[in-house]
């Protein structure tokens, strides 16, 4: 288990299941959060992440992949099912919500 790899994907591939309406946590500040997110994507920032439960699969999404590459192990070591998105919003070309990005 210590040094099991994170599940990832790359933001194509992310984009092609939002069809399936996933479940997406996307760990950025409030203030990101709002000037653009993925449609139907929920905002818990990082420092919030442990005291988070998921239900079912959950991608896991930040600006970059660094913070939601740390939201996923950490979820990870408690049992749930996660995926990091790799690349982040900064790599995201699909639609978005609120400002823009």
């Amino acid at each position: 288990m210590f040094f099991k790899r994170t599940p990832s994907i790359t933001i194509n591939e992310l984009s092609s299941k939002l069809a399936e309406k996933p479940q997406i946590l996307d760990v950025r500040e409030p203030n990101e959060f709002s000037a653009g997110h993925i449609p139907g994507a929920r905002n818990i920032p990082l420092g919030k992440v442990s005291s988070y439960t998921p239900k079912g699969k959950t991608y896991i999404i930040c600006q970059s992949g660094m913070r939601s590459k740390r939201a996923a192990k950490l979820l990870l070591s408690k049992g749930y099912d996660v995926v990091n998105v790799r690349g982040g919003m900064s790599s995201w070309t699909g639609q978005t919500r609120g400002g823009k990005l």
